[in-house]
């Protein structure tokens, strides 16, 4: 993989502080996009170790709430293997964390308590850092992909690889940039056809549910 840059203190791409990595290469090109440097898969720099490690070290600031991938296309074939590396590094230092639940009756208060404090443990000992995709491939183009024949390993590979990159994140920033959807007070996209969506709280309740402030 290549990547066209780090940015160390990001505030337009996602909510809160954050470092967003902007990888190399995209297949959409999507007309007047902002980031037409990031198109060519030949462009921009090496994606070294040296330079993952680098990045986890700057993600490690406490200041640093959020981690942002986009690009370029971090879904391309071509970007997939480092990619999906790289979330699941981050994913296993930085876990989900579970929303509490606060529908146990009173008689259930013991068992409620139990949760709290074990979730408030949780909560101290590790960092909360979201983890925030940029793509243009929509919500169900990544999970309920149309295949036009029956039999295809590398195909299904690939598939596959795109959903567990997705299920590791938090939010998902899907589909392409469309010029006459543009909306400069929009949250976090650049169109109005992109939705920003609570991965987690959508393939719990298994319908597309948008991100809210948490």
């Amino acid at each position: 993989m290549r990547y066209a840059s780090i940015r160390k203190l990001d505030i337009s791409n996602g909510e809160g502080i954050g470092a967003s990595l902007f990888v190399q290469g995209c297949h959409f090109h999507c007309k007047n996009c902002f980031n037409k440097n990031t198109w060519d898969f030949d462009g921009g720099k090496e994606w070294t170790k040296d330079v993952e490690k680098k990045f986890m070290q700057l993600v490690e600031s406490s200041y640093i709430k959020r981690i942002s991938i986009l690009g370029g296309e971090p879904l391309a074939n071509e970007n997939l293997k480092d990619v999906s590396d790289l979330v699941s590094e981050l994913r296993v230092k930085y876990p989900k964390m579970e929303k509490r639940d606060t529908t146990y009756s009173d008689k259930d208060n013991s068992k409620y308590n139990i949760l709290i404090k074990n979730s408030d443990e949780i909560r101290l000992s590790c960092q909360e850092k979201t983890i925030w995709l940029y793509s243009g491939y929509t919500w169900e183009q990544i999970m309920y992909p149309v295949v036009t024949d029956d039999f295809n390993p590398e195909r299904d590979k690939i598939l596959k690889m795109r959903q567990d990159i997705v299920k590791q994140c938090d939010v998902l920033v899907d589909g392409r940039y469309e010029e006459d959807k543009r909306d400069v007070t929009y949250h976090w996209a650049g169109s109005t056809n992109q939705r920003v969506i609570d991965v987690q709280e959508t393939l719990k309740q298994g319908k597309v549910i948008l991100w809210e402030n948490q």
